[in-house]
């Protein structure tokens, strides 16, 4: 399919449109909660329309619009991430329900690694979803700019990290993202990710998620690679509810303590509030991040985002995707019927090649993360370093460099198009 294509609609943002929104912004971010007020004097005691922004310069093209870099008129430093729909083209390429779904879907979010709606403007022609402008682009560029083209471990586990959280709080509100991919995971301003481009979620109405408590039991699981994987915590936790599991204790104590403790915490039950009772037949998704059962056309549920998120850790440890053929064909060929295998190079643990390979079972029912959720996820070995309740105080791999707006990037809209179906 052809990428979208849009007319440049910065002259038409100059003239005055009918808006939508207050000027009252509420911010979720990675280092916490703000709003943003305007004085209505600045914006001509109005509320906030689309004739009040500036697009500086287009950052990337989507299946369904474009996005710019913007900044609000006469408010020195205000940018935003504007994404740019065009309501005719929508239409006639039967594309306003995935619009107006990510819409919905974006409006219900609130989490540090996710994106939070600004406003959402609309002209006759013109409609505008304004988020969180991220200025450190995208980790398939970052990736591109990595010794040998690809993260070292404990980036990998940073950013994996920061994604199970999101795809876990995505699930919580029945919604499965169906779109990880490196292209679609932003880095801020402080060097924490942030998911974005819901147009491919599937949106499950009237959801509620049902919490469960699950033995400790049921985290045991033999691995692939012969060792028996079982829940093992560095230290006794002070911090409840069970599910949070910090790297460190809060108090002093001396080690008898620290391991009868922590043999009672293991055999407590655990917090479940995965994964979703939800099915689709859709056949959407990027090629070379096909889930097996979309790809054969068998349904598919949250399990996809796990799958999705074995090939994205996998990318960034090698550099390609593990299913890559030399066309899309040959690709969903290879990720329906062709086994795993690693790269000689580089050498990686084992646990990170054991996680990878129990993310890319190809029956969902056996993958992980298909029964327990995110919290089989957490507990793996991979992951034991991870204080998962401090994940905002984490020490990023990479923070960009202070924001200009003079600076063109060539990177911002790859010639290659991005293909969905």
């Amino acid at each position: 399919m052809q990428q979208w294509v849009v007319d440049d609609p910065t002259d038409d943002f100059q003239s005055s449109f009918n808006s939508t929104k207050t000027i009252e912004i509420n911010r979720s971010t990675s280092s916490g909660s703000e709003t943003m007020m305007f004085d209505s004097k600045q914006v001509a005691n109005r509320k906030l329309g689309i004739e009040d922004l500036r697009l500086v310069k287009r950052l990337g093209c989507g299946d369904i619009g474009s996005v710019y870099l913007a900044e609000l008129k006469g408010i020195g430093g205000c940018i935003f991430a504007a994404k740019v729909m065009d309501k005719k083209e929508l239409v006639s390429r039967e594309k306003e329900v995935r619009a107006e779904t990510e819409r919905e879907i974006l409006e219900m979010l609130d989490h540090p690694f996710l994106p939070t709606l600004y406003a959402y403007l609309e002209s006759n022609r013109w409609s505008c979803l304004l988020t969180e402008f991220c200025p450190g682009g995208d980790l398939h560029i970052l990736r591109q700019l990595q010794p040998r083209r690809r993260f070292n471990e404990a980036a990998v586990r940073f950013y994996a990290s920061e994604i199970v959280a999101a795809v876990e709080y995505l699930h919580m509100l029945g919604i499965v993202y169906r779109d990880l991919k490196p292209e679609n995971v932003l880095v801020r301003g402080d060097g924490h990710i942030m998911l974005t481009d819901f147009d491919l979620s599937l949106k499950c109405d009237n959801y509620t998620s049902t919490p469960q408590l699950v033995s400790h039991q049921m985290f045991s699981a033999v691995s692939p690679y012969g060792y028996k994987d079982r829940l093992t915590f560095t230290s006794a936790s002070c911090i409840f509810p069970n599910c949070i599991v910090p790297a460190i204790t809060c108090f002093k104590s001396n080690l008898k303590r620290k391991k009868r403790l922590s043999s009672g915490y293991r055999r407590q039950p655990k917090f479940v509030a995965e994964p979703i009772d939800v099915r689709s037949m859709s056949y959407v998704g990027t090629h070379e991040y096909l889930a097996p059962e979309v790809a054969t056309g068998e349904g598919h549920g949250s399990a996809v985002d796990w799958w999705t998120l074995g090939i994205f850790m996998f990318e960034l440890l090698y550099g390609v995707t593990p299913f890559k053929g030399m066309n899309n064909d040959l690709t969903v060929g290879n990720i329906v019927a062709r086994a795993l295998e690693f790269p000689k190079e580089p050498s990686v643990s084992t646990q990170l090649k054991d996680i990878i390979a129990q993310l890319l079972v190809k029956n969902p029912t056996r993958r992980m993360g298909s029964t327990l959720g995110a919290t089989a996820i957490k507990h793996h070995p991979f992951f034991r370093s991870v204080n998962w309740a401090l994940l905002r105080c984490a020490t990023p791999p990479y923070v960009p460099p202070p924001f200009s707006t003079g600076v063109e990037s060539e990177d911002s809209c790859p010639d290659t198009p991005i293909e969905y179906f």
